[in-house]
């Protein structure tokens, strides 16, 4: 049957389309009230549109997330309107495809503020709330972080952005230690290239991994559902990622040695073209 969220409550950040779109009517599928936050409230409505034809009382709130110092008071509100958040879904992010010499400290400022200072403020703003209501009613409460595969593999021309995905995972390792025998569950999950407008966002250089298959964002929706009903901490989309990951731990050196080369082929493969 599935993960069952009847009754239960969502707040989806960065939902306006891609991953948290998917997110977002998924979990109103499965019966949870969903809140949705993104900048874009025309796009919003389309997704707030689809919730609420499973979810009714799914709602959507306009609010900038890069804007930290209103994070709090969203978060307080949101809480509020959703009668006590049961999952925070920490998706809302951007990317940044730019070599190290090209970046500048305002581009390494902007994606750390939104990547992993804003789901951080939200983490400190409604994690009591959830702890406190789990420990009186018994249910499990959940932090779902939207990390990367950059976050693991630092891949050459993402440093900003493998930075604030990497920042964000180990955040939610140690909140995961440190929450191991309370009632909220953290989970991390690493998509890989998903078929979503970030990799045709303005400003960025072109992503150059452009023989691996763009995966539906469905297959997220799914890899989050599963990981959420058995418990387990992290999960890698597509799973075979997973040993990419081993393979760099066992051998940095080499996997270093490799994406280099692999940079530099795609480069030329590039310039040929």
């Amino acid at each position: 049957m599935g993960l069952d969220l009847t009754g239960r409550s969502v707040l989806v950040t960065g939902a306006s389309a891609g991953i948290g779109a998917a997110l977002a009517e998924g979990f109103a599928e499965r019966g949870a009230t969903v809140g949705i936050c993104a900048r874009r409230e025309d796009r919003l409505r389309k997704v707030l549109t689809a919730c609420q034809a499973h979810s009714p009382e799914s709602r959507m709130w306009g609010v900038d997330l890069a804007d930290l110092d209103g994070i709090e008071t969203f978060a307080h509100r949101a809480n509020a309107e959703l009668g006590g958040i049961d999952v925070l879904v920490n998706n809302a992010g951007m990317p940044k495809r730019r070599k190290v010499l090209a970046l500048s400290e305002g581009d390494i400022d902007n994606v750390m503020a939104l990547n992993y200072r804003s789901p951080v403020r939200l983490i400190l703003a409604l994690l009591p709330g959830m702890l406190e209501r789990s420990r009186a009613d018994g249910f499990t409460r959940r932090i779902v972080n939207v990390s990367s595969i950059a976050g693991r593999l630092s891949p050459p021309g993402e440093a900003a952005y493998s930075a604030s995905k990497a920042a964000l995972t180990a955040f939610s390792e140690a909140l995961a230690g440190e929450l191991w025998q309370e009632p909220v569950d953290v989970h991390v999950v690493f998509p890989g290239v998903i078929d979503t407008e970030l990799f045709e966002l303005p400003d960025n250089d072109p992503h150059l991994a452009s023989d691996m298959e763009r995966l539906p964002p469905a297959a997220v929706v799914d890899a989050v559902l599963d990981q959420m009903e058995s418990g387990k901490f992290e999960s890698y989309v597509p799973e075979w990622l997973a040993d990419i990951v081993t393979g760099k731990a066992r051998d940095a050196q080499g996997f270093m040695e490799g994406a280099a080369a692999y940079l530099r082929e795609q480069e030329e493969k590039a310039a040929r073209s």
